[in-house]
């Protein structure tokens, strides 16, 4: 075969491999559209009855906050852990990081079954050592949620940070410690711009791991407190209720929108360098302040 045919070839594995990708959600968006009162595919006439539904039917509106809500406080909890982890771990010289990591990176591989199940007997039961306990009391709150999708959402950030701290200029930091600043306000005006686009990426993947979450919600929500992942299970198992599609293309274009704002991580990282030094020629006119002063 000729490069131009091998050329053919690949571009046909890959327009393969996005269709099987896509086939699922080429025929749950179409079928949010629907006027009918049950699933199909293709829809015979289209409206937009299903997402007026999700304004009304108590099943959804009291789902909705509940679903941001776990997913933006998972976020942030997640990423300040993560980014903490990753410090440690990168600026760190101390025996057993291996394996401390390899634990930090542990939910990424464990099943997920396992996972739900310690999550309901931590949370949920509590855990019992001697006369310590943790947890427990959990099921069925938000602080429950958050905290089990925490624990999928953590290896995120952990890893994310970890990587821009390897590519950060530690003469950069040297420099503003040399010249008087304080550990907090060499991270504050240094290290965190230069890391700041690790930071919002593993935010935003945090937040997609507990926003389309489904096993581990489904082991401590309650009737009035759950996710739309879980009601959307819940409905599917009871009939095919369109309003499911409708709410399922809602997180799909959530999902869209914060993958796309991944496109601006590489304007953020031109920027970050250019921020850094600044701050550095910031600290050196304080210093120089200082010193005039004290003269």
């Amino acid at each position: 075969m000729t490069t131009r045919s091998w050329q053919w070839l690949w571009r046909a594995c890959a327009v393969l491999t996005a269709a099987i990708l896509l086939a699922p959600i080429l025929v749950v968006v179409p079928m949010s559209f629907t006027n009918s009162s049950t699933l199909a595919f293709p829809p015979e006439d289209l409206s937009l009855r299903w997402y007026a539904e999700l304004l009304t039917n108590p099943q959804w509106t009291l789902r909705i906050p509940v679903s941001v809500e776990t997913a933006l406080a998972t976020a942030v909890l997640a990423t300040l852990l993560g980014t903490l982890a990753a410090l440690g771990m990168t600026r760190g010289k101390f025996p057993g990081r291996g394996l401390l990591t390899a634990l930090f990176l542990a939910p990424l591989v464990v099943p997920i079954i396992d996972l739900a199940v310690g999550d309901y007997f931590v949370w949920a039961l509590g855990w019992q050592v001697g006369p310590v306990g943790f947890g427990g009391s959990l099921a069925g709150t938000v602080p429950g949620l958050v905290l089990a999708h925490t624990v999928l959402a953590f290896p995120f950030p952990f890893l994310t940070v970890s990587t821009s701290l390897t590519t950060v200029d530690r003469t950069l930091e040297l420099a503003a410690a040399g010249l008087g600043a304080n550990p907090w306000k060499t991270f504050q005006k240094i290290t965190l711009p230069l890391i700041r686009t690790g930071v919002i990426t593993g935010a935003i993947f945090a937040f997609l791991t507990s926003w389309d979450e489904v096993v581990v919600a489904s082991f401590l929500a309650s009737p009035r407190v759950s996710t739309v992942p879980v009601q959307i299970f819940t409905e599917l198992r009871q009939s095919y209720d369109p309003a499911a599609a409708a709410i399922s293309s809602v997180l799909l274009a959530a999902a869209v929108v914060l993958v796309g704002l991944l496109a601006l991580i590489p304007l953020l990282a031109r920027r970050a360098y250019g921020r850094s030094t600044d701050n550095l020629a910031e600290i050196v006119s304080g210093e120089r302040g200082v010193v005039a002063a004290t003269s």
